[in-house]
């Protein structure tokens, strides 16, 4: 869709909004806050569950193709490791933030 139409969407849209004439002051205020930087909350919450599912993965991968000859089970094992190890995680790091959250 071509932006034209976009906004012609939009302004349809808009017309039938009750907050049409503030909605524009509204996000522009939002944009203004400042607050502390999320990056941080966002790297633990997200990327750090997935590095530590692969990395426990591949661990586990690597010890059970010296152990285990089956190929199935191997891998069925190395998932069931890995998520063990990355819900741990997870719990540890809810701990961890409820124990820091009571100190607030």
């Amino acid at each position: 869709m071509c932006p034209v139409g976009k906004i012609t969407m939009q302004n349809k849209f808009c017309q039938s909004c009750s907050h049409r004439h503030g909605c524009k002051e509204v996000y522009r205020e939002l944009g203004n806050i400042k607050g502390p930087s999320v990056v941080y909350k966002v790297v633990i919450a997200f990327l750090m569950p997935i590095a530590v599912f692969i990395a426990s993965l591949a661990v586990c991968e690597t010890i059970l193709a010296k152990t285990i000859e089956a190929g199935p089970v191997q891998t069925v094992l190395g998932f069931v490791f890995a998520l063990v190890v990355t819900l741990g995680l997870i719990l540890v790091t809810k701990l961890i933030g409820w124990q820091f959250g009571k100190d607030r």
